[in-house]
């Protein structure tokens, strides 16, 4: 059983961690490019916000916007 564990311990700080490391070693030399998946994540993020605060506006501009407190049963 210790050998499994082993083998799971191994695959993930050899195999599957092992672009982490890279990225790591390279933020020595270049910190934007070492972050460069951070910026792709607050970019999708941005992006998201901003479609969801769209859809919203949709919403409020077409008076299908329930905002009072009961609206939910348990609520009342």
């Amino acid at each position: 059983m210790k050998s499994f564990f082993e083998g799971i311990g191994t695959l993930f700080t050899d195999f599957l961690l092992l672009p982490y490391d890279l990225l790591r070693e390279l933020e020595l030399t270049n910190w934007w490019v070492a972050n460069i998946l951070n910026w792709v994540f607050i970019i999708i993020c941005i992006g998201a916000m901003a479609y969801w605060l769209k859809q919203l506006k949709i919403f409020k501009d077409n008076n299908e916007d329930v905002q009072d407190t009961t609206a939910h049963s348990f609520l009342k």
